[in-house]
């Protein structure tokens, strides 16, 4: 966004399985804050989106292109999870076209002794084979000539797909035989969405890089048709959408990095998470953001962590992702029994439609949120977006199908559903920070989306966490976040040497053309060369491992060095052998305007409230408006401090402090 547009309306919109959350402010002007919630319309998001706006009151901002946009997306993630993808033709080497089909041979389950059978990502009847094939020294081993590509080119054409994913071996060396496929393609149809993997993922794994250059292609229409429906209906407004690696994008540049959107909604939540560390002067965070079908739980130590080797569903996904965990956990979770007479709870979602029995909308499975409901955690009074009211009732009945046969009572059966949802989300917990060598002790805990509130005492709790914070405006957060993010790309390159045979001048140049190309494509978005930042890094492990560890780059004495203090950290050892750097990373950005959010007001205690009974509480809960509470004010649980999008239960044993900002701070009260 130009300096100049001082005064311009931002817009952040984080389009969920569930709602879709909208956070405004208008640049330049103070307490200008709006928020706002909106059940999502999954077949069609852009109408969520356009009633959202309008629910704002931003109908003429609209029309006049005064509103700046920028957007996290669920288009990507769910169309790979359903399945949905654009028809794509994959075009490898010459006895490689299996290459997905046979993956890295990994089974789903370690000791089952069958399982059912798994279909390859592309149809063996779209998996072509060509010529032009390196050797792992770039070196040529099978020649591409011209009559060659034009058959191929026919046989594409007669397929009539899509889009064409390129991944020929070792193209990250020498990238000239699929440039040359790449042109033959565009001259035969002009239209054909065509990803190579030398431009999608440059890198060795030949499988990995061949799943990213698939999946960058089969979402590249979806992705093109979701935004080009958008931003018609935007008129002249500026669009940005959130990657997964926590910057943003020219719309008009998204759908050809597709797969770069695949947490396009997440990674809002961890640039918000990592402003309100900067925000409250604390640098260990652990966020938990539970929504209405899912949790997303990261690990923030200093910065936003970002991984090559995430996955979605069961695909590797080696392109930057922000680092985290999710799990099918979240307040329209469904319960049921399964065939040994066990309580589960998810991952199957309630969704947005019909959503959980409370809402009445005709769903008939109880979940977490009619769970919390009949223990008295939630209100049947809450504000929810989309004008919907809770039903006890339709809730008791839910769960009571449920505790008949478990031999429970109705709240009895509502607190095994809480409790196992909460373990779920504390194992997930244990993955991001025991598992890798972290004391959750020594961080705060940071609850925020729309279903976080009500559980963020009992993670905290079962991972012995004395502190944690429930951000204002905690249910629209990752909104919040697309408008702190920086606008940028993360690029890479396969260098493969060994650090005591090479100098830190011949690394240098490589990290230099990544920047200018990065400096390049963001300048071409308007962008200013002296607004833009760089960041370097570098995958490193040791010879003979097969997997990598990313630590930042200054030269090589000091990478190495990092290098050896990670693997400690993470690994309980380090090794006194060479040390390969196999992948460098360069990721060039220009920092977001900076916004100030509104400061509560200094006031009386807040002596305004009700009581309601909660299950298991030996006294009356006290229940606040989140809007009375002004700074410094000081409560004690049990008590339930309800606010628009969102709910905050304060169990027994816990206290909360109001901030400057409207955050609350919750401290586990000494025994």
């Amino acid at each position: 966004m130009n300096s100049s547009a001082d005064t311009i309306t931002i817009l952040g919109v984080d389009a969920g399985g569930t709602f879709t959350d909208f956070v405004c402010i208008d640049s330049g002007t103070e307490n200008s804050l709006r928020i706002h919630k909106t059940l999502s319309t999954p077949q069609a998001p852009e109408e969520a989106i356009l009633a959202g706006i309008h629910a704002l009151g931003l109908a003429d901002k609209l029309e006049s292109g005064g509103l700046y946009i920028i957007h996290g997306s669920t288009v990507a993630t769910n169309a790979t999870l359903e399945g949905k993808v654009a028809r794509t033709v994959f075009v490898t080497n010459y006895g490689f076209k299996d290459m997905l089909r046979l993956a890295r041979q990994t089974r789903p389950e370690l000791y089952a002794l069958e399982f059912e059978p798994i279909n390859p990502p592309v149809p063996p009847e779209l998996c072509l084979e060509t010529g032009g094939r390196l050797a792992a020294d770039g070196s040529i081993v099978e020649d591409l000539d011209a009559d060659e590509i034009q058959r191929l080119a026919q046989s594409i054409v007669s397929l009539n797909p899509d889009s064409v994913a390129i991944n020929l071996l070792f193209s990250f060396l020498d990238d000239r035989f699929e440039k040359q496929i790449e042109a033959a393609l565009r001259n035969e149809n002009a239209d054909l969405f065509i990803s190579r993997s030398s431009a999608v993922l440059p890198v060795y794994k030949e499988y990995e890089r061949g799943i990213a250059t698939w999946l960058n292609a089969s979402l590249a229409p979806i992705v093109h048709g979701y935004l080009n429906r958008l931003s018609e209906q935007l008129h002249r407004c500026p669009l940005q959408i959130m990657q997964s690696s926590g910057e943003t994008i020219a719309a008009d540049k998204a759908a050809d990095s597709a797969v770069h959107l695949l947490l396009s909604g997440p990674a809002g939540g961890l640039t918000a998470i990592q402003f309100l560390g900067k925000q409250i002067d604390v640098d260990k965070i652990i966020s938990f953001d539970m929504g209405g079908t899912s949790t997303d739980v990261a690990l923030m130590d200093g910065a936003i962590s970002t991984t090559t080797e995430g996955q979605i569903d069961r695909y590797p996904v080696g392109v930057p992702m922000v680092d985290m965990h999710t799990i099918g956990a979240g307040g329209g979770s469904i319960a049921f029994i399964d065939s040994g007479g066990m309580l589960r709870v998810g991952p199957q979602s309630a969704g947005a439609n019909p959503g959980p029995a409370s809402y009445g909308k005709g769903g008939e499975f109880a979940t977490v949120t009619d769970a919390n409901l009949m223990l008295g955690r939630l209100m049947e009074s809450a504000e929810l977006a989309g004008g919907l009211s809770l039903d006890q009732d339709r809730a008791r009945a839910a769960i009571e199908k449920m505790s008949k046969p478990l031999g429970l009572s109705i709240e009895e059966t509502a607190l095994g559903i809480v409790t196992i949802a909460n373990e779920h989300m504390a194992k997930a917990i244990r993955l991001i920070s025991v598992n890798r060598g972290h004391d959750p002790k020594e961080f705060m805990l940071a609850s925020f989306g729309g279903a976080g509130g009500l559980h963020v005492c009992a993670i905290a709790e079962a991972m012995q966490m004395s502190k944690a914070i429930v951000p204002a405006y905690g249910g629209v957060l990752s909104a919040l976040g697309m408008l702190v993010a920086d606008r940028g790309r993360q690029y890479t390159r396969t260098v493969g040497v060994d650090a005591d045979a090479i100098c830190s001048a011949e690394l240098d140049k490589h990290f230099m053309e990544l920047a200018a190309q990065g400096s390049k494509e963001l300048q071409q978005e308007g962008l200013t060369p002296d607004s833009l930042q760089t960041i370097r890094s570098a995958d490193c492990r040791y010879r003979g491992q097969s997997y990598t560890l990313n630590v930042p780059w200054e030269n090589l004495e000091n990478c190495c060095d990092a290098f050896t203090a990670l693997h400690g950290k993470r690994y309980g050892y380090a090794l006194n052998t060479v040390i390969e750097i196999v992948n460098i990373r360069v990721n060039v950005v220009a920092p977001a305007q900076e916004i100030s959010l509104p400061k509560n007001t200094a006031g009386e205690p807040c002596n305004n409230y009700e009581t309601s009974r909660v299950y298991g509480s030996a006294e009356p809960a006290k229940v606040y408006s989140r809007q009375a509470m002004s700074t410094d004010s000081e409560i004690e649980g049990p008590a339930i401090i309800i606010e628009y999008s969102a709910t905050t239960y304060v169990a027994e044993g816990w206290q909360v402090r109001v901030d400057q900002y409207s955050n609350l701070l919750l401290s586990k009260i000494s025994a």
